[in-house]
């Protein structure tokens, strides 16, 4: 006689995404956000609320990058 084994269902648990900046980032990735490492975690708060609309998203973004890309400048002093 054959005994029948019956298949237990694997229940994969979601890890619990924590409200820190590498949470947001995770988040934001998740979501296709581009950029999403130039945000600080206001920003990435901002654009992973739920009532955010793309253009909003595209507008801190685009902020954000300008703020990044204002960093790599020439070598002079800045005053």
């Amino acid at each position: 006689m054959v005994k029948k084994i019956k298949k237990q269902k694997v229940v994969e648990e979601k890890p619990v995404i924590e409200n820190t900046r590498q949470g947001l980032m995770l988040q934001a990735k998740e979501r296709g956000i581009k950029n999403f490492r130039v945000l600080n975690k206001e920003e990435l708060q901002e654009v992973l609320a739920g009532s955010a609309s793309q253009e909003r998203i595209a507008e801190v973004v685009d902020g954000a990058v300008a703020r990044w890309k204002s960093g790599w400048g020439s070598r002079k002093r800045k005053t």
